[in-house]
């Protein structure tokens, strides 16, 4: 286990006992602050961190009243929003542990999550996940209640948030220190969250976080300086995840306002309203904005294109120049102004004119869409982790924007590559292990407290480190080249802007091939401009237009990589990958095996 490596140049400071105790610290320090906002009947509700403490305080006396035990799980299913966030303060500030569970996962999936996890209590969003667990309920002994959030309840084994927190409320006035007296029993060795990975192949392994874990992690990411009180966090991840879920510990570290709606297709009217200074995102949303907006700017055409067109060039020769370290020249400010003025600053009014920076996470983002980011004055600070390690593992500073790398590790966290390339990570931020899976968790967690995340990489000579591909993604040729299918894929959803997905197959062939899937709306704007006369998705998708189109972004690809890495043939199928499906996980990463399973006979056919 030799190589070298990399440590954070800041130090780490702040770290609390347990999320509980960040609360009440929170509360004293900025009582009357903004914590959360989120919207209720059409309107933004705001609430402060007092508040948002006397309400959890409600939810976690109310767990008390049923009779919940310090680390005794209780699950949520619902979709991210306010209530999410209440219940798991609620569920921590009761000693006990939230299990997450998507609202999107099926209910033989949810029984078992449930189940191995030994959820006694559920809360979930709505009528849609109540039905699930009715139908699973014999396969759930320990399951003694579910709080729906939306809905009614049935007076027995189902009650509301409401009647959750009325219980509460009768609680406090009987025993007025039980929430504390339990909260201060919470240790950082005590368990916090249990999440199961959404699994790429076989069930899901549940993933034990400590309270030192997400304590840490707020903490180092305080350590890092780069965001402060002031800052307005538009939350819309997934809460199930980790990447989503950790950002709630930034939050109660630092202090500033987050607000949160879950609902996807409601991002771009939100951004208008929130007017965020930071916001978390996967590749992939970044990506269809690239796309839509260089597709935008084609379809328009003539002078508008043309200005669009110089205003992106100059900007990443002055995003270039101030990466060098030498900084742009007198004349490039000026023409990156005017570039601004023109171009720039009107993008960043689609995304509320106040942007910072975005943080983009769960999978590799392209340069060429992180550089078109950082020209238009709204930075991707790229980061990299697992759920095993807390999702936040390493992050690329704003002040040093290392485009291809994701940064450095955060303070406290150590980062060694292995001799066969795999990264290792050692900190706080680790998980205790897999729940109930003993011979698993000793397969990834190593000697000297060193966890194997399965990733291949490397660390360069300033100690940014590189992530090439998962290890157990790398295909080899039948002429025993690798291929890293990860960095092939990257690259070509920031080159065809109607993309949606790309799978390159090449294990044990003698060439690769590929499976792309199109966006929909991105197709359907490329049709229209472009004269195709298909009407519906599976027809354009065929069109010979369309199929020519890929063809040439499948050329410009190919003139970036190796010999061995080209891209000979393709198949365009007539559906996008989906989670239903399950050809993606929640988190929108590709399921390889299923998808090669689902489309073998049509790959065979490549190679015939």
């Amino acid at each position: 286990m030799a190589g070298n490596i990399t440590t954070a140049p800041e130090t780490l400071t702040g770290v609390n006992v347990s999320v509980p105790k960040m609360l009440v610290d929170r509360v004293a320090a900025t009582p009357d602050a903004p914590a959360f906002k989120y919207p209720d009947n059409g309107n933004w509700q705001q609430v402060t961190w007092a508040e948002f403490k006397t309400a959890s305080d409600e939810v976690a006396a109310g767990l008390l009243s049923l009779g919940i035990e310090l680390e005794q799980r209780v699950g949520i299913a619902s979709n991210t929003r306010y209530l999410w966030i209440l219940a798991d303060m609620g569920v921590m500030r009761a000693g006990a542990a939230t299990t997450t569970v998507y609202p999107s996962t099926g209910s033989e999936d949810v029984a078992y999550i449930l189940g191995d996890s030994g959820c006694r209590i559920v809360f979930a969003e709505d009528d849609t996940q109540v039905a699930k667990l009715r139908e699973r309920r014999d396969e759930l002994p320990d399951l003694g209640k579910v709080v729906v959030f939306d809905g009614a309840g049935d007076g027995d084994w189902v009650i509301t948030m409401d009647e959750l927190r009325s219980l509460g409320r009768d609680h406090l006035a009987a025993n007025p220190s039980s929430v504390d007296d339990r909260s201060n029993e919470v240790t950082p060795d005590s368990l916090a969250t249990l999440i199961y990975t959404s699994g790429t192949t076989g069930k899901p392994k549940g993933v034990e976080l400590l309270h030192s874990c997400w304590t840490y992690e707020g903490a180092a990411m305080a350590s890092l300086g780069i965001i402060t009180i002031d800052d307005v966090q538009f939350l819309w991840l997934p809460l199930a995840h980790s990447f989503g879920k950790v950002l709630l510990s930034a939050g109660l570290q630092v202090g500033f306002l987050t607000a949160v709606d879950g609902r996807v297709p409601k991002i771009a009217e939100n951004l208008g309203v929130v007017k965020p200074t930071i916001m978390a995102g996967v590749p992939r949303v970044f990506e269809k904005i690239y796309n839509g907006v260089n597709q935008m700017q084609e379809t328009e055409g003539g002078f508008k294109l043309m200005v669009y067109g110089a205003a992106v060039d100059t900007g990443k020769k002055h995003t270039a120049a101030g990466t060098s370290g030498k900084g742009p020249s007198a004349l490039m400010k000026v023409r990156y102004g005017i570039s601004d003025k023109l171009v720039f600053s009107k993008i960043r009014e689609r995304f509320g004119g106040n942007i910072r920076f975005f943080i983009s996470g769960s999978a590799a983002l392209s340069k060429d869409v992180a550089v078109w980011f950082a020209s238009a004055g709204m930075p991707i600070i790229e980061g990299y982790g697992l759920t095993e390690t807390s999702a936040a593992t390493c992050v690329v500073r704003p002040s040093d924007l290392a485009f291809g790398t994701i940064g450095m590790p955060l303070p406290g966290t150590e980062i060694m590559i292995a001799e066969d390339g795999e990264i290792l990570v050692r900190g706080p931020g680790v998980m205790r292990g897999y729940h109930a899976l003993d011979e698993q968790t000793a397969e990834v967690m190593l000697a000297d407290g060193w966890f194997a995340t399965g990733d291949i990489g490397e660390i360069d000579d300033k100690g940014y480190v590189k992530i090439t591909d998962r290890k157990k993604d790398l295909v080899k040729t039948s002429g025993g080249k690798y291929i890293a299918p990860g960095a092939i894929e990257s690259q070509f959803k920031a080159i065809c802007p109607i993309a949606s997905q790309m799978l390159v197959h090449a294990n044990n062939r003698n060439f690769a091939s590929a499976i792309i899937t199109l966006d929909p709306d991105a197709l359907a704007s490329w049709c229209s401009s472009n004269g195709v006369t298909a009407s519906d998705y599976a027809a354009q998708t065929q069109d010979p237009t369309v199929q020519a189109f890929v063809q040439a972004c499948i050329d410009d690809l190919n003139t970036k990589l190796n010999r061995w890495e080209t891209i000979k043939k393709f198949i365009v199928p007539s559906e996008d990958f989906s989670e239903e499906a399950g050809q993606l996980t929640p988190s929108l990463k590709l399921k390889r095996k299923v998808v090669e399973t689902q489309y073998a006979e049509q790959l065979d056919a490549l190679y015939g």
